[in-house]
């Protein structure tokens, strides 16, 4: 189901990031559960390698995760991450689109980012919605779907 991307503002690492921005270029927002973690710094490489074909596609790319601005520029730095990481420490984003959720760590229940991507066409419109996301092959698949949207 096609529905407006949500009205939010967030810290970035290039600077200030609201929702209005992905108007008029395809847009894709990945929310991970946290830097420098082991799933987490494998699907940012990933994004990083595919980053040429994405940009390539017209299509602009932002990693998203509660971490703060200073975790998030060492771990952009410490990748070579060749897009943003938005900062959302008060869940707004997160809350918007649905992307927090109970989940079991080390046998106790604990809130945090189900990992989830999101495909906004040129109107801000989210067109794809993966949720519950698995690490492997996540990025090729996204491009794919970018590709396609790109090309409308």
């Amino acid at each position: 189901m096609e529905v407006p991307l949500p009205d939010f503002y967030l810290e970035g690492t290039g600077g200030p990031f609201q929702s209005a921005d992905c108007q008029g270029r395809l847009t894709v927002l990945y929310f991970y559960p946290k830097d420098n973690t082991p799933g987490c710094t494998t699907e940012g490489m990933d994004f990083a390698r595919l980053y040429p074909e994405f940009a390539a596609a017209g299509c602009a790319l932002f990693g998203v995760s509660r971490d703060s601005l200073k975790a998030h520029a060492n771990f952009k730095s410490q990748l070579k991450l060749p897009f943003d990481l938005l900062s959302d420490p008060d869940e707004v984003a997160c809350t918007a689109l649905g992307v927090m959720k109970l989940k079991n760590m080390y046998g106790k229940q604990v809130r945090g980012i189900e990992r989830s991507t999101f495909l906004i066409d040129r109107n801000g419109v989210i067109v794809r919605a993966w949720r519950g996301v698995k690490v492997a092959e996540h990025a090729n698949t996204v491009l794919l779907a970018a590709k396609l949207f790109s090309s409308t």
